[in-house]
């Protein structure tokens, strides 16, 4: 097996990981955050948010959005399976990472400063009607586009002729 092929089966694990982290959280984790009363689902989304932050999410968030890239640039010249890269790489890049960077983590950031124990209950019923609709639109952007990108991947496994 050649290094290019090893390199897109990482990739390709990669992606199905941060896929089905999105996809998981879209269709069962915010259905039961979205049962807790106003502070227990900041509490929550608070800690899920520090939580996150660990070597094992940021290995399979970033590696993702670097070695799409790479695989893209190994695969130059071996049709389909660079186009089938390149637009995977796209849709991370702009729909996952871009959305993740620009959207969610800064939403994360305000509500990691928002201080709930001492908040009244009307600004912690602001804070999340400001958050929670918001935060779940870019988390099923990023829900679909990492699907779409593991799709172009598996596609681009599919018809590499390296292999």
């Amino acid at each position: 097996m050649k290094m290019t092929t090893v390199v897109l089966i990482i990739t390709a694990v990669l992606t199905a990981l941060i896929a089905g982290l999105f996809y998981a959280y879209s269709c069962s984790v915010v259905l039961g955050l979205g049962k807790l009363n106003d502070s227990e689902y900041l509490k929550a989304m608070q800690n899920i948010n520090r939580e996150i932050l660990n070597p094992v999410f940021f290995m399979s968030f970033m590696g993702t959005a670097v070695l799409l890239p790479v695989s893209t640039f190994l695969m130059r010249g071996q049709q389909p399976a660079f186009i089938f890269l390149l637009l995977a790489t796209l849709a991370y890049l702009i729909g996952v990472f871009g959305v993740t960077i620009v959207g969610n983590v800064p939403m994360n950031d305000t509500l990691d400063k928002f201080d709930i124990s001492n908040s009244k209950m009307e600004a912690i019923k602001k804070m999340r009607e400001s958050f929670e609709n918001r935060w779940n639109f870019l988390n099923n952007i990023r829900t679909v586009f990492s699907v779409i990108s593991i799709t172009l991947v598996v596609c681009s496994c599919i018809w590499n002729k390296e292999g």
